[in-house]
């Protein structure tokens, strides 16, 4: 296994708990949201792909089932351990002759030429970043003209804050006092880390930096949905505990032990667990696919600097 850093460590355990089951089950709810950001792309055979933030390769390698025999795709993510993990998977495939793998920020992509792929893809990318527009007008100078976005992302201050009451859609209403407590350190821990970009935007901010990056045929889709489950039901108790939301925030069992004495500790869980068990909750959460287009008479935005080849 390639080395770790944060964003691998999150992908490869936190973000599933460390439980093969639950990173099945929650690879599965994935799926259909990487055939969607494929379809938005409009890929055919011979494109070259770029995959700002590729991760794991979700998207990435569903692209290059889309652009065979001769497409392209070039897998960037800022994490070399994600990276080279993708290389070990494309040479196990015998796809690696038509993969690259570039280490950049998806805010400056400088390792690529103006105008020189056909399509961009993101999934969950743009959350993370401080400066949202140089990402969007990087992505418009690389694309050539004609070219496609298609992006997905989640719009987090749609649920934000979360209700006093709740914890990770659970009721903790009887122990809500220990719940604020463990709420408190992850708001502590969100203004250190820098985990405030996750909620600091909306689907309009993110369609005006779109349109003001040049793109033309813009095409948002949003989708707000409130459910009567926890947005972990399923998961096991041992696997919740483990379990971060993203790579900057704790693991819930890390939350709970900052924020709770051990006593404290014991009643919050004893309420707690039994509901985590059962899947009994509420979910709420807002999405965005977003596809749009370079027009044929763009050119990169002025003041744009032309990089070296990749």
């Amino acid at each position: 296994m390639a080395a770790s850093d944060k964003w691998a460590d999150w992908l490869r355990r936190h973000r599933y708990g460390d439980d093969p089951g639950w990173k099945e089950h929650t690879l599965a709810k994935l799926e259909p949201v990487r055939d969607r950001v494929l379809d938005l792309a409009e890929l055919e055979p011979g494109n070259t792909v770029l995959d700002v933030g590729t991760g794991e390769g979700l998207i990435a390698f569903g692209a290059l089932e889309r652009t065979a025999p001769d497409g392209r795709v070039i897998f960037s993510d800022i994490s070399r351990a994600l990276l080279d993990q993708c290389r070990e998977i494309a040479e196990e495939l015998g796809v690696s002759e038509r993969c690259s793998f570039v280490e950049a920020s998806a805010e400056d992509l400088g390792a690529f030429q103006s105008e020189s792929v056909d399509v961009v893809t993101t999934r969950s990318v743009l959350i993370y970043l401080r400066d949202r527009a140089a990402a969007l007008c990087e992505f418009f100078r690389v694309l050539r003209p004609g070219g496609r976005l298609a992006s997905f992302e989640p719009i987090n201050s749609f649920g934000h804050p979360w209700p006093e009451h709740l914890f990770w859609g659970y009721d903790v209403t009887p122990v809500q006092k220990l719940g604020r407590k463990v709420l408190a350190l992850y708001k502590e821990s969100a203004e250190q880390s820098g985990e405030n970009t996750l909620i600091d935007f909306d689907e309009r901010d993110l369609f005006a930096w779109t349109e003001s990056a040049g793109f033309a045929n813009i095409d948002m889709r949003y989708e707000a949905v409130v459910g009567p489950e926890s947005p972990l039901a399923g998961i096991s108790w041992d696997a919740f505990l483990r379990f971060s939301g993203n790579p900057l925030a704790p693991t819930i069992q890390e939350a709970v032990d900052r924020a709770l004495t051990p006593g404290e500790r014991g009643r919050f869980f004893a309420h707690l667990r039994p509901l985590v068990e059962r899947g009994k909750g509420t979910s709420r959460s807002a999405t965005v696919y977003l596809a749009a287009r370079k027009g044929t008479g763009a050119r990169p935005q002025p003041g744009a600097r032309e990089p070296g080849s990749s």
